[in-house]
């Protein structure tokens, strides 16, 4: 399930390095913006229109269809030629690739409430290896062979990620008899009723919208002299980035323990660090400094969100998940299209201001009055 979860969420992610490339070869410099942003604007309503269904369908057969889907949509990018077919398939590739949302709340079903932190925090470290090594990937197979390869060897292994689910996870059919329609009605009442969730969820926003803003412009911020490094260079940032893929374990033991509060707290923290040592550090060594910083920070505090929002009401987890991750790939969305604007006005340092910004207010969130008393009732 790790496995197939960092299959899956890779994909939103493989464009982000390979920018300028793509924006080059398309002769559009608004690939630039519109491309990351479509696509987790796609991944976002996947979450909201689709992961519902889990709470509905069987879900093994659901999770093997939106690998098929996504195989499709990839192929579709490969041979976009124009900017508005591949802003097409950019967002039915962001649909598609929230399969990795259903695996998720699926792992925490199939475990004992005592090991529900241990368990998400396990298939995190999957979904998290695929988020930071889709970049490297994406990288080095764009410098060597162009963009368009790189969606060409993406297809075949959602194929792949299809049989490997069809193959190794058990039936589950939930007991909600719902419709659809009952399904999406019951997401604003859900809402509604559970600070705990609204809270986790525009928090995590904050984050990720960090998160994005960073993720968007590193290709174009290294491309700048004096550094004049290529997609290949923004790839690597990936695996300097993976300290936030062997926190996940760490982070979800540490909820189980004592509470999901302090480590959302520091992971806020060291998501504002993060934009302060970009922004004040220059050079390649600060870059490196500041994404071991921001993937650490923003990685704890999701693994620690989920565990938070999951243990909520065992019976809605596709539909907490829903609403928990929707929110936060809206916030994904905002920083990447935030960050594009702020890059063309006031440069890296406007970036690593905005970025900060954002860091502050998800601490600032967690400093509310009554905010850990509701943690640790909910917890």
């Amino acid at each position: 399930m790790a496995l197939a979860a960092g299959l899956g969420v890779a994909n939103i992610y493989y464009n982000q390095p390979m920018l300028g490339v793509m924006a080059h070869d398309l002769a559009d410099r608004r690939v630039e913006s519109v491309i990351p942003t479509l696509t987790q604007l796609g991944y976002a309503a996947g979450l909201l229109f689709l992961l519902p269904l889990g709470d509905r369908l069987e879900r093994r057969r659901l999770i093997v269809i939106q690998f098929l889907v996504l195989a499709a949509a990839l192929a579709l990018a490969a041979v976009a030629p124009s900017l508005v077919l591949l802003a097409l398939a950019s967002i039915l590739v962001g649909s598609a690739a929230s399969v990795a949302q259903q695996i998720v709340p699926f792992a925490a079903i199939l475990t004992r409430p005592e090991q529900r932190g241990a368990a998400i925090g396990t298939v995190m470290s999957g979904l998290l290896t695929g988020i930071v090594l889709s970049r490297t990937l994406a990288g080095l197979i764009s410098s060597a062979w162009g963009w368009r390869a790189m969606f060409w060897v993406a297809m075949p292994v959602a194929v792949l990620a299809a049989w490997l689910m069809h193959r190794k996870l058990p039936e589950h059919r939930p007991a909600s008899q719902l419709s659809y329609g009952q399904l999406l009605g019951s997401l604003y009442h859900l809402w509604q009723r559970e600070p705990v969730l609204r809270r986790s969820a525009m928090t995590q926003a904050m984050l990720f919208a960090a998160f994005s803003a960073f993720w968007t412009v590193l290709s174009l911020r290294l491309e700048q002299p004096p550094l004049n490094l290529g997609a290949a260079s923004a790839g690597l940032f990936g695996i300097v980035g993976a300290v936030g893929v062997t926190m996940a374990p760490i982070a979800g033991r540490i909820a189980d323990r004592r509470g999901p509060a302090p480590v959302i707290t520091l992971g806020a923290v060291a998501t504002m660090l993060s934009w302060v040592v970009c922004g004040l550090w220059p050079g390649l060594a600060g870059l490196i400094v500041g994404v071991i910083l921001l993937d650490f920070g923003v990685q704890i505090a999701l693994v620690s969100h989920q565990h938070l929002v999951y243990g909520l009401h065992p019976e809605y987890k596709s539909r907490l998940n829903t609403l928990f991750m929707t929110t936060m790939f809206i916030g994904g969305a905002a920083g990447s299209a935030l960050a594009a604007l702020v890059w063309r006005h006031g440069g890296w340092h406007g970036v690593a201001l905005l970025g900060g910004l954002l860091g502050l207010l998800a601490i600032a969130s967690q400093l509310r009055p009554g905010h850990r008393a509701s943690v640790s009732t909910s917890h």
